[in-house]
């Protein structure tokens, strides 16, 4: 299991990225405050880690409050990546704390179509495994740095301290779109809304 987090990050907070890049330019904060109990969230989305905005999103509905952290370059958005323990940008941390269950949603390098669940949320975290492992999907408990155990890891930054974090292949993920890139991500897959299914019904049953 690969993830494109073992590499060194080239902004180590938000404060550090902003002073070298322009926001509606490089990136963009999508942030839909719906003041409700459960947040959906991409911290890497947009072309940095691609598709985890559209899935998030899609998760997120019309009930449930909405973020996403997009890279907009033309290349080279991995740039714009801070590791989830140090992303710290200011309205997704508000969201956050309005929050009971924060759900994020990760991309991970490897071509095999496999996805893994972390996070502190331990109840949460093993009805998402049984579902969507019942739901013909492989997945699996994240381990090491996609445990995501850690009270800095965005998904538990809400009021409980207890969220989940999905780390989803780059092999699944093209199951789930067109393509992975702006225009194939406009072009949704049978896989996706499967996935985005199974996911709604668990976090419907956790409120």
């Amino acid at each position: 299991m690969r993830d494109c987090r073992c590499r060194l990050d080239t902004y180590e907070s938000f404060a550090h990225l902003a002073s070298f890049e322009e926001e509606g330019r490089d990136y963009s904060c999508t942030v839909v405050d719906r003041g409700s109990d459960i947040l959906l969230m991409a911290p890497h989305g947009g072309g940095i880690e691609q598709g985890t905005s559209e899935i998030a999103q899609a998760v997120a509905g019309d009930a449930w409050s909405f973020y996403a952290f997009n890279g907009l370059k033309r290349s080279a958005n991995e740039r714009l990546h801070i590791t989830s323990t140090r992303f710290d940008e200011p309205r997704a941390l508000r969201l956050a704390r309005q929050a009971t269950v924060v759900c994020t949603i990760h991309g991970l390098r490897g071509e095999e179509e496999a996805i893994y669940i972390g996070g502190l949320g331990e109840r949460l975290r093993a009805r998402l495994l049984e579902a969507l492992s019942s739901a013909g999907f492989d997945a699996d408990q994240g381990q090491g740095r996609h445990a995501g155990t850690s009270p800095a890891n965005p998904c538990n930054r809400g009021a409980t301290g207890r969220g989940i974090q999905l780390e989803i292949t780059r092999g699944f993920r093209r199951t789930m779109f067109q393509a992975l890139d702006r225009q194939g991500r406009r072009s949704k897959k049978p896989s996706f809304y499967r996935f985005v299914r199974v996911v709604r019904g668990v976090l419907l049953d956790a409120r």
